[in-house]
C-alpha cells in the first residue's frame, strides 16, 4: 500500500466530502424551498444534482482517493482484510470517515447560508430537514434499511467493478484521472432514479448524518424536528452494504471478468 501523509489525506476527504454535500444538499434545497427558481424541478433534477456533486468531489479529492463515504471506505477496509494488497487499512478508514463526517457538516452549513431568506420564508419544517438529510416516504424502519442495504451494495460493488476494469483507483492517492468520476457520477444517478424513491438514498453515512448534525446545530427559522428517531438507518443500512459489497466483490467480479 502507498504510505501516505495522513494530515493530506484528511484534508482531501475534507474538502470533497465538504464539495459533495455543498452541491448536493444544494440541488435539494434549490428544489424544495419556496421561491427558489428552481423551485418544484423534480427528483430526477436532484438524482443529476447528486451525481454531478459526486462528479466534482471526487475531482477535488484526488489525493485520498476520494473515498467521500464511510460505506466506500469500509468496503475497502473489508478488501483490505481479505488482502492486504488491496483497500485502506484501518487507520485511514478511521481517518477518511472522520473526515468525511466533518466535510458534509461544513458543505451543509454553506448550504444554509446560500439559501438563508429561503429557509426563513419556508412555511413547512419538512422541507428544510429535506434539504439536510434524507427521510422514508413510507417509513417502516426495517424496510427502509433493506433499502439502503440494497442502494448502497449496488454503489460499492459497481465502484469494485470500475477498479476491476482500470478505471478507478479509488482509496489510492494519486491514482485518478479527471474522467474517472464520470462513471461513479452516472452510478449514483442511477441509483438515485432506479432505487432512490423509498429513503432519498443517502448510500453515504456521512451524507447524512454531517447535515443532520448541521441541521441541529443551525439557527434556522421554524426548522422542526431533526428527526433523530430515524437518524440511525442511513448510517447502519450503507455500512451494512458496503461490507456485503466487498465479501461479495471477489467471486461475483471473478466470474464476470
Amino acid at each position: 500500500m502507498t504510505d501516505v501523509n495522513l494530515g493530506l489525506y484528511f484534508l482531501s476527504e475534507l474538502v470533497g466530502t465538504a464539495m459533495l454535500v455543498l452541491l448536493g444538499c444544494g440541488v435539494v434545497a434549490n428544489v424544495a424551498l419556496a421561491k427558489n427558481k428552481g423551485f418544484g424541478g423534480g427528483f430526477l433534477m436532484v438524482n443529476w444534482g447528486w451525481g454531478l456533486a459526486v462528479f466534482a468531489g471526487v475531482l477535488v479529492s484526488a489525493y485520498s482517493g476520494a473515498i467521500l463515504n464511510p460505506a466506500v471506505g469500509i468496503g475497502l477496509w473489508v478488501q483490505n482484510l481479505l488482502d492486504p494488497a488491496k483497500g485502506i487499512d484501518f487507520t485511514m478508514f478511521l481517518t477518511a470517515t472522520g473526515a468525511e463526517l466533518l466535510g458534509a457538516i461544513i458543505g451543509a452549513i454553506v448550504v444554509w447560508l446560500a439559501y438563508k431568506q429561503h429557509f426563513d420564508q419556508e412555511p413547512e419544517a419538512a422541507n428544510k430537514l429535506g434539504v439536510f438529510s434524507t427521510g422514508p416516504a413510507i417509513r417502516s424502519y426495517g424496510w427502509n434499511l433493506v433499502t439502503e442495504i440494497i442502494g448502497t451494495f449496488v454503489l460499492v460493488f459497481v465502484i469494485f467493478a470500475f477498479a476491476d476494469y482500470g478505471d478507478i483507483e479509488v482509496g489510492t492517492p494519486g491514482g485518478l484521472g479527471p474522467l474517472t468520476a464520470l462513471p461513479v457520477a452516472l452510478l449514483v444517478v442511477a441509483i438515485g432514479a432506479s432505487l432512490g424513491g423509498p429513503t432519498g438514498y443517502a448510500i453515504n453515512p456521512a451524507r447524512d448524518l454531517g447535515p443532520r448534525i448541521a441541521h441541529a446545530i443551525l439557527p434556522i427559522q421554524g426548522k422542526g424536528s431533526s428527526d433523530w428517531s430515524y437518524s440511525w438507518v442511513p448510517v447502519v443500512g450503507p455500512l451494512i452494504g458496503g461490507v456485503i459489497a466487498a465479501l461479495a466483490a471477489p467471486g461475483l467480479l471473478s466470474l464476470a471478468g
